[in-house]
């Protein structure tokens, strides 16, 4: 398999996960804004599956990226600052994933009591994650 293509499912994979974490948290504003047991029953569903869903292309974009560094090399990973940010980014993503099952648990469990406004301040932050790893990506600033 050739870079190119190695770098199309990273991407692809990256996209698909990134579509499941910017609705995941969307799904939990309305779980939290609801006060109806049939809605919070179906949106508990919803969560479950969507969470589980996603996962596998988190890993996914993990292993192509991994993938990236190894044909690319340890002498341009090295000088890839910029890279080096990036990382760190996706990791936090990662953290963050994670911290979704937590969020997915406490819903499952009916213990939630956030606001659904805090939800709605958990769905920007892989947005802002988003724009800062392509900006890296794509312009490589260092």
């Amino acid at each position: 398999m050739t870079i190119l293509w190695v770098k199309a499912f990273h991407i692809i994979f990256m996209v698909a996960w990134f579509a499941g974490i910017f609705y995941f948290p969307r799904l939990l504003v309305y779980h939290a804004e609801s006060n109806e047991p049939a809605v919070h029953h179906q949106l508990k569903i919803m969560e479950k599956r969507l969470l589980f869903f996603v996962t596998p292309f988190a890993i996914l974009t993990g292993i192509f990226g991994v993938w990236l560094i190894y044909l690319y090399g340890l002498d341009w990973f090295k000088v890839s600052g910029w890279l080096h940010t990036k990382l760190l980014l996706v990791i936090l993503l990662y953290g963050y994933h994670i911290y979704c099952f937590k969020l997915l648990k406490t819903f499952q469990q009916d213990l939630n009591r956030r606001s659904s406004r805090f939800y709605r301040f958990i769905n920007e932050m892989p947005v802002l994650i988003l724009f800062a790893a392509v900006i890296l990506a794509v312009v490589k600033p260092y």
